[in-house]
């Protein structure tokens, strides 16, 4: 190497350290379109025990995190025939189940999800904001949201959430107003009766002998 590339080479450098690196997990950061101004209030990339203190495992389905992912998948074959002989096949954890708790009133919520399985299944997989409050179930033609089990339903073509793949998801939710984004692809459904007063949590429910898979979930209270 001759002195003139050695200088150049090291100015480079000189240049490179004093000039701030712009921070990656900021830069990542969703932009909410609902409110102007956010606060984040929790965040999980999954390299650590599962944080109790937000995450309640239901149903006995089987949770772990594995490879920096939150995986679930269906209970033990004893739960099952225990519920099954108790006439209640519908809690028998065939299905993972997982609620996210402490989400605030008003909140964006961004993560990656996956459901995997062999077919979607009538009413799942699906995202409950809220439990039964704001029902979002995916099918392979269409996204239904579906409030308080029947005081309204909202079908729309797309986005759609497809079996088997990861996808990039973003909730954000006010009083009045949910939008949902899948890989990008928004759609904003409003309603009078969308609110999330006195239902703070999120329920992922999977396919029957499926998996649910979760990662990068950062959760902020907006204002």
């Amino acid at each position: 190497m001759n002195f003139s590339s050695y200088s150049f080479g090291l100015s480079l450098f000189l240049l490179s350290s004093a000039l701030p690196w712009p921070d990656s997990a900021q830069a990542a950061d969703y932009q909410s379109e609902l409110y102007q101004s956010t606060k984040l209030v929790y965040e999980d990339h999954f390299d650590g025990a599962l944080n109790t203190e937000y995450w309640e495992v239901r149903q006995s389905s089987t949770w772990e995190i594995k490879d920096g992912v939150l995986t679930g998948s269906q209970s033990s074959k004893e739960f099952q025939e225990k519920m099954v002989a108790k006439g209640d096949k519908a809690h028998a954890g065939f299905k993972p189940v997982i609620w996210l708790h402490k989400v605030p009133e008003n909140f964006v919520c961004t993560m990656r999800v996956r459901y995997d399985g062999k077919a979607y299944t009538k009413g799942f997989p699906l995202l409950d904001i809220g439990h039964h409050i704001h029902t979002l179930t995916f099918s392979e033609k269409e996204t239904t949201l579906t409030i308080k089990k029947d005081v309204e339903k909202k079908a729309i073509e797309a986005p759609l959430f497809s079996l088997n793949e990861w996808h990039d998801v973003a909730i954000e939710l006010k009083k009045g107003t949910l939008l949902l984004s899948i890989d990008g692809k928004k759609h904003r459904f409003e309603s009078g009766n969308i609110d999330m007063t006195g239902h703070a949590q999120i329920d992922f429910k999977a396919i029957d002998f499926g998996t649910c898979q979760i990662d990068d979930v950062k959760l902020w209270e907006g204002h």
